[in-house]
């Protein structure tokens, strides 16, 4: 281990219970050890998730939240023994690897719940609200402090929580953490004044109108949680460790308006003077911990930082914190280990947080005590699978089902929370498989063959494996997906996997081995307009090709923005024209993403023109067409266009060919590495 991570390799206590390192599992929606959106119960596929993390050496774990009240149905999480007794059993051979655990209990959503289109009708529609209401009730799942617009759909308020209510969520809380201490669980963490939380929709002044003794001032906004960590200590014993887990800095302009790094702003949430305030207020209420970031849904980035956002994001704040309590600090934030270390080192941080490296890579605390960081599979803070809660205009909750129920899976590695579907089980009968194509999705399945005792070889026609992931990780601030393309590179050749480079197949009929994967991607659509030759196409402009000062791109998706923010960074005047009515009105991109790009490039004053179409390129700018058919000119030095990819594989499907990755169908990492999976196990 390098000598610089020491630090974070040392003892430190939580009141009384002491943990072995300075690296926390923070919680992650999907981890519960009670289940997620299901009637609560000991979830097994979340034991063996946090299990194999305690096993490699995680310090403290946390699980996801584990609401007091069901979401479906609204039973209390304290009623139902069995699955205490469970966790019991579950504590004792947690606690023979060395590490500790809290469990994460929170009081609700609010105004943060993620609602769908389905969960707006039932709120809108009072007839089929009464229907539904035994299942979802969804006054209660929404309610919150005041009557405020819900963070997906504004048009949606919260009924406010009355005191009775209150009081129950606050004896709820009291009854459920005994029962943890009598399964042995070495902590609770309440969730949370933070995040724009229920908890924290009851702190903040934008969220709270209430004129009853849970708001108006500080201290009253912030009675509820300190009520709760009263009723635990009553009941449990003083000495009984609570956590909290708290934002230092809302970073919120309003409703639906978060504040990007660098901007100037005036807070509508919590802002510094309150939170030195608020952190002692805390600490005297009776917590031993705070487990720290910055950020609401309203400015969703912060918590739940992005490719785009800066490293270690939100150190600065929670140091700076950590001057006004005597209890341990926490932060989290695309940490770094390195820059952690450093700040326990100094006493300006106690430990380190960290979450979504923990799907990717298990092991990755193991690896680094064993200076193996080179094997360390890197979070390259995609969302595409860990939290897909997608919105734009028009839409709430754009997700899939399955995604709302199943949260915590990992684009990068599918076995995530899915140990019973995805599985490397030995073959009885090894094959020879050609894979056409060294991308992402080529390599993903070459290492999963192998493993399973197959003989795969790839066929490059290029130099370099990763294909057009290297294009898409070139952006200024995709250093984690430069690294993940090393990662790749690395275990193919640890492997010994054969690579065929510069071998261009054009007929699957040249190839000799049992069974072929075509994984040669997608090709840029090339619709019918008129000047389109004159445009940089996405992947060009990725690769190298150089463009002027003003660029107009056409396409507001996801790259489409990407490009320009890079344009942004580069001191360069990008235009998007995009034909929806919002930027990156896709499914499956996470708003903590899409969120960012907007306001990011609305901050820099990028010319947005939505609902408007292409007509012609010219060499000097671009003919365009706006929602009520009229045609207007944009003057650009350059045009780049990002209209999307649609797949060409070199053969169709047969019984012995096999397509992956966007040559199967365009879609992002996940799609591509879990298509990958769904092939390499069949074979």
């Amino acid at each position: 281990m390098k000598k610089e991570y020491e630090p974070l390799f040392t003892p430190w206590k939580i009141g009384n219970v002491e943990i072995k390192n300075r690296i926390v599992m923070t919680s992650m929606g999907g981890t519960s050890i009670f289940g997620w959106m299901e009637p609560n119960h000991f979830d097994k596929e979340a034991a063996n998730f946090l299990m194999e993390r305690a096993r490699n050496n995680a310090g403290l774990v946390l699980p996801g939240i584990a609401p007091i009240r069901d979401t479906m149905g609204g039973k209390w999480l304290y009623q139902g023994k069995g699955k205490f007794d469970k966790l019991k059993s579950f504590m004792d051979e947690l606690h023979k690897t060395g590490a500790k655990m809290f469990v994460q209990i929170t009081a609700g959503m609010g105004r943060s719940m993620a609602i769908n289109d389905l969960m707006v009708k039932m709120i809108k529609n009072p007839v089929l609200g009464f229907v539904c209401k035994p299942i979802f009730n969804m006054d209660y799942i929404c309610a919150s402090a005041s009557a405020t617009p819900n963070r997906w759909d504004d048009s949606c308020y919260s009924k406010p929580l009355t005191v009775k209510q209150i009081d129950q969520i606050v004896e709820a809380f009291a009854r459920t953490a005994l029962l943890c201490k009598q399964a042995g669980v070495d902590g609770v963490e309440i969730h949370a004044v933070h995040e724009g939380y229920l908890l924290d929709q009851f702190a903040m002044k934008y969220t709270n109108q209430r004129t009853d003794d849970y708001g108006g001032s500080r201290e009253n906004r912030y009675r509820f949680p300190c009520d709760i960590v009263k009723a635990i200590k009553a009941r449990c014993g003083a000495d009984y460790p609570v956590s909290l887990r708290y934002s230092v800095v809302s970073k919120t302009k309003g409703f639906q308006q978060g504040a990007v790094p660098g901007e100037e702003f005036t807070e509508a949430g919590r802002d510094m003077e309150e939170s030195e305030w608020a952190a002692k207020h805390l600490q005297e209420a009776g917590y031993d911990m705070l487990n720290c970031d910055n950020g609401t849904y309203d400015a969703w980035y912060w918590a739940h930082p992005p490719v785009y956002m800066p490293e270690n994001c939100n150190l600065e704040d929670v140091e700076h914190i950590k001057k006004f309590v005597d209890i341990p600090v926490v932060c989290a934030g695309k940490m770094t280990t390195d820059v952690a270390s450093a700040a326990i080192a100094e006493g300006k941080l106690d430990a380190m947080g960290a979450a979504r490296q923990f799907l990717v890579d298990p092991e990755w605390i193991t690896k680094t005590m064993e200076d193996r960081e080179n094997d360390i599979k890197p979070c390259i803070n995609c969302h595409n699978a860990c939290f897909t809660m997608c919105h734009y205009e028009g839409a709430s909750n754009d997700q899939d089902l399955s995604d709302a129920i199943h949260m915590a899976r990992c684009a990068l590695n599918p076995q995530t929370m899915q140990t019973g579907k995805y599985k490397v089980v030995k073959t009885t009968h090894p094959k020879t498989v050609a894979i056409i194509g060294g991308g992402i999705g080529g390599m993903e399945a070459a290492i999963l063959l192998h493993d399973r005792g197959h003989k795969p070889v790839i066929y490059e026609k290029t130099d370099k494996l990763g294909g057009n992931y290297i294009k898409a990780a070139s952006f200024s601030f995709k250093e984690r997906d430069k690294k993940l393309l090393e990662w790749y590179r690395k275990n193919i050749e640890d492997r010994q996997i054969p690579v065929k480079f510069g071998t261009e197949v054009t007929k699957i009929e040249s190839l000799t081995e049992d069974e072929i994967i075509i994984a040669t991607g997608a090709s840029p659509n090339r619709p019918h307009i008129k000047g389109l030759e004159l445009a940089t196409e996405a992947t060009e402009f990725l690769s190298g090709k150089s463009v002027g000062e003003n660029v107009i791109i056409i396409g507001g998706g996801l790259t489409g923005c990407e490009i320009a923010y890079e344009l942004v960074l580069q001191g360069k005047k990008p235009t998007i024209v995009e034909m929806k009515n919002d930027l990156v009105a896709v499914r499956g991109v996470c708003l903590a993403n899409s969120s960012f790009l907007r306001e990011m490039l609305a901050f820099k004053k990028v010319p947005v023109h939505l609902q408007t179409t292409l007509v012609e390129i010219q060499k000097d700018g671009v003919i365009v067409k706006d929602k009520d058919g009229k045609q207007f000119r944009i003057e650009g030095d350059s045009v780049i266009t990002s209209m999307g990819y649609h797949s060409a594989p070199l053969a169709p499907k047969s019984s012995h060919v096999h397509l992956v990755g966007d040559a199967d169908h365009v879609g992002n990492l996940r799609t591509v590495i879990w298509r990958a999976w769904d092939v390499g196990m069949k074979i």
